[in-house]
């Protein structure tokens, strides 16, 4: 075999079996929510990964009323996908979360964070490497951060994971809405290879583990 295509194949699909290799469709499905409901609604910020999947797994969340895909935890303002899943900014693939405290607790929302993704490995998540892909909450008061502390202690108290969780508990600072080719992503290509291998397989173990907190549409 010609050497230069035997080096081209290995490389062709790691691009298409991580998350910085997507294509760009930019068809969204928005549920509207009236300005009353909007008042009564709260906000929550996670990174887990890649945001295909994270955003994939809170759209499925009972109680969650939208779900956007962006960058949070740098510095940087205005970051751009390219910036970020390079690794050249202090930022990591989060997800902004919008949902109804009286239909889902904060409390269920980190355990569900908790319980989607694997929270000791460092700077990584399946074949994703880098800062970018952390493991974070980012809580914007008190209470949260005690919320995201105490399950934090009790998942490592009982052993829940082989391993120390390494999850990064800060306070937020910003978060920038990425691109609009991100956006419902999971939902938009279900045959691309990344979704396929990876997303899928963390998507459905998540339904059974929560088939409680799951909405009907996904049940």
């Amino acid at each position: 075999m010609n050497k230069l295509r035997f080096l081209l194949i290995p490389a062709f699909c790691l691009l298409f079996a991580s998350c910085s290799g997507g294509n760009q469709n930019t068809a969204q499905t928005v549920v509207p929510i009236s300005a009353e409901h909007a008042e009564k609604l709260d906000t929550a910020y996670f990174a887990s990964g890649c945001f295909w999947c994270t955003e994939a797994v809170f759209e499925r969340v009972k109680g969650v009323y939208d779900v956007v895909s962006g960058y949070s935890g740098g510095k940087e303002k205005n970051p751009t996908y390219r910036q970020v899943s390079a690794g050249i900014t202090s930022h990591a693939e989060a997800v902004r979360v919008l949902y109804d405290p009286q239909e889902v607790s904060y409390t269920s929302l980190v355990e569900i964070f908790f319980g989607s993704h694997d929270p000791t490995t460092l700077n990584r998540q399946g074949p994703d490497v880098g800062t970018q892909y952390r493991s974070a909450i980012y809580y914007s008061n008190s209470h949260e951060k005690q919320i995201a502390e105490k399950i934090k202690s009790e998942l490592d108290d009982k052993g829940t994971f082989s391993n120390p969780i390494v999850t990064e508990i800060t306070a937020f600072s910003s978060f920038y809405d990425a691109e609009d080719y991100h956006q419902n992503y999971y939902e938009l290509n279900p045959n691309q290879p990344y979704i396929l291998s990876v997303s899928k397989p963390k998507v459905e173990k998540f339904k059974k583990a929560f088939k409680n907190r799951l909405k009907e549409a996904y049940k």
